[in-house]
């Protein structure tokens, strides 16, 4: 039960400092595995569950790097690694893009 939440929360931690586009991860995805939750990334910031983030992204390679603004997550970073244009990878699960 713990380990969700914590995944949960550092989700929402996706952020980097720099630009405000989430660049190639921009737009929603559904993740698969123990925790099926829906995360859209938008300029500047990111939505998972409801709750809004305010964040910032660094495209590095076939990554992207989400770094928290503010709240809780603040100065957490999270790397997102792009395996298509539909598939990425992140916090030990799967998203698969599900909209624009």
């Amino acid at each position: 039960m713990v380990r969700p939440l914590v995944a949960l929360i550092l989700a929402m931690a996706l952020v980097a400092c720099g630009d405000s586009s989430p660049g190639p991860l921009a737009g929603t995805w559904q993740t698969t595995g123990f925790m099926a939750m829906k995360t859209s990334f938008r300029d500047g910031e990111t939505e998972t569950m409801g709750i809004i983030e305010k964040v910032g992204y660094k495209v590095d390679g076939q990554s992207v790097i989400v770094t928290y603004k503010d709240g809780l997550m603040k100065g957490s970073a999270m790397r997102f690694i792009l395996v298509n244009p539909t598939t990425a990878r992140g916090l030990d699960m799967t998203y698969r893009k599900v909209g624009n």
